[in-house]
């Protein structure tokens, strides 16, 4: 086995402490305050160019659903694109476009967000609109009607129409007994159809309010100027209380469980998925903390290049026969909710499922064994250091990335944080996560099995048009 040599070693971790010196100076710049409603405002200077990232974070996603009402909050994300008393439907993006703009939003499990990039002399105007529309979207039933079908649409085909989007949502359901993790964020179909204006007008009424929202300005700007605007469009907001959200805990899983789902699939699909500890607060050193950042490293260790364990023995089939066409690991670093290590792969032609399963845990089983090796951890350190410092490079990936501290209740040190304990974790705290998770109480198996009839069946259903969807 090849030895790291000292000078290398001493090289490597000099440059893991310099990086990190960085990425904690360029988030220094940032700075937060509260405005007076209770709404968070963050700002990130950055001149290197004249241009400007603007979002706004609402703590609310998926999550805050309840049951009957699966995909509100992802539908009310859309109804904010269809105006205020003063801004007509579809103006907004119009607005943003002639500004030299483009805007867009998400919906995910924990967050619903709206962004924008326009030119750095065009950051008043955004924040007056962004501004209006979070305290006075409204519009026609007629006008959600329509949205909704969309919606609907987007479902057929970014999930029904793929066995593998329905196999991960069942995969989903099954893995979640209690957690609101287990309902997929577009909305079950039933949902939708039943799906009302009112649903969504109250959903907005809950949580859209300054103390549950945060916007991140990241760009060529100037902090005190930024905050006057801030103060002046969204501190003008009426401040509401946010609603207690009451606990949803996940029991205990208490043995393994197993979905095997029959689609018209070309190939099948295995996953495995653990529940296991994920960072809450980087801020705080503790064993969770410690265990998910070594869960992360092995996820990389086990598929963070191309070199790495699971593509070299079962695609490459280095030490073997080839068990699969594609393999993966990952792990839920982060997030509201409780998260999951992953193992999933496609299995080869003629080889089984429950074979390529075997080899997945078999590699998993190996670290336990053996551990890991010096140079193979500073590998992947390294390009997850590296991948963090790039993102540095875009203002949207700032203001994604303080965004997304914000949502999880961190400082604005939060990632400066996660990159110094992530540089401390050993060989020995890596093969320690990997004797103590991987068992079979806390372990969820899913196989997505083609099905010639199912499949048959539906290249025989004639194409339809697919309108454009929004995102």
């Amino acid at each position: 086995m090849k030895h790291t040599s000292p000078l290398f070693k001493q090289l490597f971790l000099g440059l893991l402490a310099s990086a990190s010196l960085w990425s904690a100076s360029v988030w220094a710049q940032a700075q937060s305050f509260t405005l007076g409603n209770g709404m968070t405002l963050i700002v990130k200077p950055d001149r290197r160019a004249p241009t400007v990232a603007h979002m706004v974070w609402v703590r609310v996603g998926a999550m805050d659903e309840v049951d009957g009402t699966s995909g509100v909050a992802h539908v009310l994300e859309h109804m904010l694109f269809k105006g205020t008393p003063t801004v007509p439907a579809g103006e907004f993006s119009r607005r943003i476009a002639a500004l030299g703009g483009r805007e867009n939003a998400f919906t995910s499990r924990d967050a619903t967000a709206y962004h924008q990039q326009v030119p750095a002399d065009q950051l008043e105007a955004v924040m007056r609109l962004e501004a209006d529309r979070f305290a006075n979207n409204q519009w026609p039933d007629d006008e959600f009607v329509r949205e909704l079908a969309v919606v609907k649409e987007e479902r057929r085909q970014r999930t029904e129409d793929s066995p593998r989007a329905l196999f991960f949502e069942q995969y989903a359901a099954n893995v979640w007994s209690a957690h609101p993790y287990q309902r997929p964020i577009v909305g079950w179909m039933s949902d939708l159809q039943a799906m009302t204006p009112d649903d969504a007008r109250a959903f907005y009424r809950q949580w859209y309010m300054p103390a549950n929202a945060a916007v991140v300005v990241a760009g060529d700007v100037d902090v005190a100027q930024v905050r006057q605007w801030a103060e002046r469009y969204y501190g003008a907001i009426p401040a509401r209380p946010v609603p207690a959200r009451k606990p949803r805990e996940e029991p205990v899983q208490q043995g393994p469980k197993r979905i095997d789902y029959r689609a018209a699939a070309d190939q099948a699909v295995v996953v495995l998925g653990y529940k296991v500890p994920h960072v809450v607060d980087p801020a705080q050193s503790n064993a969770a903390t410690t265990d998910a950042l070594a869960l992360t490293l092995l996820a990389e260790v086990l598929d963070g290049h191309d070199g790495a364990r699971l593509g070299r023995a079962l695609v490459q089939g280095q030490a073997g026969p080839r068990l699969a066409d594609s393999v993966s690991a990952s792990h839920g670093l982060t997030g509201r909710g409780p998260q999951l290590f992953y193992l999933s792969a496609v299995p080869a032609k003629g080889v089984s499922p429950e074979t390529v399963m075997a080899a997945l845990q078999a590699q998993v089983r190996r670290v336990a064994r053996e551990g890991v090796t010096e140079a193979e951890l500073q590998r992947v350190k390294t390009q997850w250091t590296a991948s963090e410092i790039y993102k540095l490079d875009s203002v949207f990936n700032q203001a994604q990335e303080l965004g997304s501290q914000w949502l999880l209740g961190w400082g604005l040190e939060g990632q400066a944080q996660l990159m110094v304990a992530l540089r401390a974790i050993t060989p020995a705290q890596v093969q320690s996560v990997a004797q103590r998770y991987f068992g079979d109480e806390q372990m969820t198996v899913g196989v997505l099995w083609p099905d010639a009839a199912k499949r048959a069946a539906a290249t025989q259903r004639p194409a339809q048009a697919q309108p454009a969807l929004r995102h």
